[in-house]
């Protein structure tokens, strides 16, 4: 018997229960007919018009991606506007969409536990504990050893897709760092969370000015962290490797696939 569009919603109930994902999400199912056929699946952070094209020029009958894309409302789907173009597109070729969002944030192997796992954190444990002591909001943990934070930026930056807006960081390049924190994706809610605040250094994206620079002085008088602010793309992109092996466990006869499209927003920066 063919796997379904209902098995994959099952079997992703199973890797990233939506009993997980915070109360303003909109995970699952956005697009598809739950008795149609899969044989083939597409992973990607975003569903945006060049994902969605990728997926249905590999014929796949089903795009999962990360973000959803109706979180905010829409008024409108007509395909003159990019939400309707994507949606009109997987329509005509009988491609269902799926997101998981912070439903997969914050499983142990979700968007946050992966980036842990690559800089080979020891004693990991969330930020902000969810369902389980074991499950939650972004990772706390330790280095194998103490280094520079600016070895560290490297590190990361070897880890991560190159993206235009690279690695920023606030701190001293020599200082040593050994305890982390970090949370995939955008993660200033989380600044003055007391786990962030005990760790050398916290990891995150889409850090704004003024969030940023009041942990950049607090950490001046020993009150926080080092901070390192990466593409948001780039930090939840390192979980589709993972998320794709798990899938591949649960739905043996399916052909999964990982988007390699950059879909972070921006395309050059000017170094002044």
């Amino acid at each position: 018997m063919s796997t379904t569009v209902s098995d994959v919603i099952a079997a992703s109930e199973k890797l990233w229960p939506a009993s997980g994902a915070e109360s303003w999400d909109a995970v699952g199912l956005v697009a598809g007919d739950t008795d149609a056929p899969v044989s083939r699946i597409s992973l990607a952070v975003d569903a945006v018009l060049e994902t969605v094209d990728e997926a249905i020029d590999n014929r796949a009958d089903m795009l999962i991606t990360h973000h959803p894309l109706l979180l905010r409302g829409v008024t409108s789907i007509a395909s003159d506007r990019y939400k309707g173009a994507v949606l009109t597109r997987l329509v005509r070729a009988e491609c269902a969409l799926l997101a998981a969002h912070t439903n997969a944030d914050v499983v142990e192997t979700g968007t946050s536990g992966r980036f842990a796992a690559k800089l080979g954190l020891t004693n990991v444990a969330p930020i902000v504990v969810g369902e389980t002591p074991e499950r939650g909001i972004g990772r706390t943990g330790m280095l194998p050893e103490a280094i520079s934070l600016g070895r560290l930026a490297r590190l990361i930056g070897e880890l991560l897709p190159a993206t235009a807006t690279g690695i920023r960081v606030a701190g001293e390049y020599d200082q040593l760092v050994q305890s982390v924190a970090l949370c995939g994706g955008a993660g200033d809610a989380y600044l003055t969370d007391p786990a962030v605040l005990g760790a050398d250094v916290y990891i995150t994206s889409d850090l704004r000015h003024h969030p940023a620079s009041e942990a950049r002085e607090n950490a001046r008088l020993g009150r926080g962290p080092a901070l390192i602010d990466v593409s948001h793309w780039a930090s939840e992109w390192l979980w589709l490797d993972a998320a794709a092996d798990e899938l591949r466990a649960l739905l043996p006869d399916v052909t999964i696939t990982v988007s390699d499209l950059r879909t972070d927003p921006w395309d050059f920066a000017v170094v002044q």
